[in-house]
């Protein structure tokens, strides 16, 4: 039986990709580096440390430092969610509907805490979530189970009684690691990767979350 529910963010709740594109275009140009939209694909739903040991891994540079360059996309990611973030298509009808369940509903981010609250104070979502958790207090970020087992002790229920909602494999290897039954939503550039089979039901949207998929999964 289903006793919580557990969000991701990126992705999913907020329409974050292109944000983190444009905040990794503007910083990684300070340690030399030029990135495509196309090159920021290939590091979706990773913790900001392991997205700037990506490309360092890749092509290192001297200066300035690894951590001068995550502040400078974490910076740049809450500025641009405030003056543009956007919410993703169902945000609102399925926080509505979720709290209507007897389940805890938490979420749990690869986003810094700064991050993350930048995106529920803009949208007003703190009243729908008993606990809210960042991957920057585990020691690795998705697609280490961490955050969700974490998020799972923190609401007091057993990870194979948690429902996790995600939008990217990364999320969605994380969330099943933990043995947690996992619903993913794709970003429209990923709906076709094969990969989502080991995902336990997939939408196209959060609109698609309704009293049938319950019935089935929850």
């Amino acid at each position: 039986m289903t006793k919580a529910i557990i969000f991701d963010m990126d992705g999913l709740l907020i329409d974050s990709e292109p944000l983190w594109h444009e905040a990794e275009m503007f910083a990684f140009p300070q340690a030399g580096i030029e990135l495509t939209r196309e090159n920021c694909l290939e590091t979706t739903g990773l913790r900001v440390d392991a997205v700037v040991d990506y490309w360092y891994q890749r092509r290192p540079w001297k200066s300035p430092s690894k951590k001068h360059i995550e502040e400078a996309i974490i910076n740049k990611v809450v500025e641009l969610v405030l003056a543009k973030g956007e919410k993703k298509e169902g945000v609102d009808y399925v926080t509505d509907y979720v709290a209507s369940l007897p389940v805890k509903i938490a979420l749990a981010s690869s986003s810094p805490y700064r991050i993350i609250r930048s995106v529920v104070e803009k949208f007003q979502l703190s009243s729908y979530f008993h606990q809210i958790c960042s991957a920057e207090e585990e020691e690795y970020g998705k697609p280490h189970p961490g955050v969700y087992i974490t998020t799972a002790k923190r609401l007091d229920v057993k990870t194979e009684n948690c429902l996790a909602v995600e939008d990217s494999i990364t999320g969605v290897i994380a969330a099943k690691a933990a043995s947690m039954q996992c619903i993913a939503v794709p970003e429209e550039a990923w709906k076709n990767d094969k990969r989502f089979a080991i995902a336990d039901l997939v939408l196209n949207s959060l609109l698609d979350f309704n009293e049938e998929v319950w019935n089935k999964i929850g």
